[in-house]
């Protein structure tokens, strides 16, 4: 597995671009298996997770593969054989519970195997047994894998056991050829699954009430052909690249930015005194969604005096709190940031204490930060969280010096040519292969 050497404290300058949504990617492929034709997906990151996942599909029969620079073709006409599936693969990600309301409709009975992806703690998938059992969908929980019964799928009024952007999509997926109409209630809202709802209806599917918290869904007969849906951009990745120019102190813009699903976020950001302005707002390629280029004006950061906290959208995305870390280290005070979510995610942030950062645990899912910081070099293992392990590279760029970053794959999972896109921008990050033999 390979490493980073970063050489931090250097200034960003010019336009860092956003990249397509890993999370929208994930159910948008597997949704293709409701449709038994030939789609194209326009806009898919090349990213390590969408590898896994259509390696996951062509192990179980699915002719799914890159055929162009972010373009995806996927047909799943033939037979499925749900015993031949990559092991491997599906072990890797958690996305791989997609295939609950992917599959819902075509396969009677399977076994999935009980996936990895970020390891944050007690991640129950209570939510989609209790939701799709009321479609049809049967799920027994194994020892190391899931034992799916499907039967005839009825459209049902449903109140989601929990807000999950996951689950809400594995509800929807199930809903579409079910047999009349369902109305999901307390649905997530988020961005994979409005993109997600989106593209169905594209395949002929009439989903109503996207992005609200009650969809309703008329089930039909069958889904067509897709031809160049695009994928949406990245809203967490958007405020990854917010993170490192804020973090560094950067006069730097980021393009493509889904506003929609920033709001709270630049909120915040403003609160604390930092400046931006909002540029060129136009549509996305699909569409659907609002999108502008922000530019980051270098400014004095002050501390939120109440605590920040991720939610459910409309609230500050779950995803996006950690990224709040590096730039609370460079505001002038203390804050509590509260990761209800998860249990494990906080303690990952401890390794920040070797940089110099101020954190103190007060449980699992609190932390203070108290800024400002003079962030120190160090030599640190990517932990087995997404979104933490990119924060570890966010305080490296900010160190002044020369740090080492290993067991990186946590970050290529999600982020697409991530080292090349911040040192096309003025970063000096360098990979070394894993036989520590050559630097590229």
């Amino acid at each position: 597995m390979s490493e980073l050497i970063v050489t931090g404290g250097k200034k960003l300058k010019g336009v860092i671009v956003n990249q397509p949504a890993k999370n929208s990617a994930l159910a948008i492929v597997c949704a293709c298996l409701l449709i038994k034709q030939k789609v194209i997906l326009r806009d898919v990151p090349q990213i390590e997770e969408i590898k896994r996942m259509l390696e996951l599909l062509n192990s179980i029969g699915v002719k799914a593969g890159f055929v162009g620079p972010r373009q995806v073709e996927i047909d799943s006409s033939g037979n499925l054989y749900l015993d031949k599936m990559d092991k491997k693969s599906a072990l890797a990600m958690r996305s791989s519970l997609l295939l609950f309301g992917a599959l819902a409709k075509r396969i009677k009975r399977y076994k999935l195997y009980k996936s990895g992806g970020c390891r944050l703690g007690e991640r129950t998938v209570r939510p989609h047994i209790f939701a799709l059992g009321q479609l049809g969908v049967k799920i027994n929980s194994k020892a190391g894998y899931y034992e799916v019964n499907n039967s005839v799928l009825r459209g049902q009024e449903i109140v989601m056991y929990e807000s999950g952007d996951t689950a809400t999509e594995n509800t929807i997926m199930a809903s579409v050829l079910a047999q009349g109409t369902t109305i999901i209630k307390m649905a997530s809202a988020n961005y994979m699954v409005s993109d997600l709802c989106y593209f169905l209806n594209s395949a002929g599917a009439k989903i109503s009430g996207i992005g609200s918290a009650t969809l309703t869904i008329e089930g039909v007969k069958q889904l067509r052909a897709v031809q160049n849906y695009h994928i949406m951009p990245d809203p967490i990745v958007a405020m990854t690249f917010l993170s490192v120019g804020i973090a560094t102190g950067s006069h730097v813009t980021v393009a493509d930015c889904p506003l929609d699903f920033l709001e709270l976020e630049l909120c915040k950001l403003r609160v604390m005194g930092q400046k931006f302005k909002i540029k060129k707002r136009r549509q996305s390629a699909n569409g659907y969604f609002k999108v502008a280029d922000i530019e980051l004006i270098p400014s004095p950061l002050f501390a939120l005096l109440d605590k920040i906290y991720g939610r459910p959208f409309p609230g500050l995305n779950v995803d996006n709190l950690p990224l709040f870390v590096p730039i609370l280290c460079q505001a002038r005070g203390r804050t509590l940031v509260h990761d209800w979510a998860y249990e494990n995610r906080s303690i990952y942030l401890l390794d920040l204490q070797k940089m110099g950062v101020k954190i103190t645990m007060l449980d699992p899912h609190r932390i203070w930060v108290e800024g400002p910081t003079e962030f120190k070099p160090a030599s640190l293992k990517c932990p087995p969280a997404l979104r933490v392990a990119v924060v570890l590279l966010i305080c490296m760029l900010a160190a002044k010096g020369r740090s080492i970053l290993s067991n990186t794959y946590a970050i290529d999972r999600g982020y697409e040519n991530i080292y090349s896109v911040l040192n096309q921008a003025g970063a000096d990050i360098k990979i070394v292969d894993d036989n520590k033999s050559k630097i590229k």
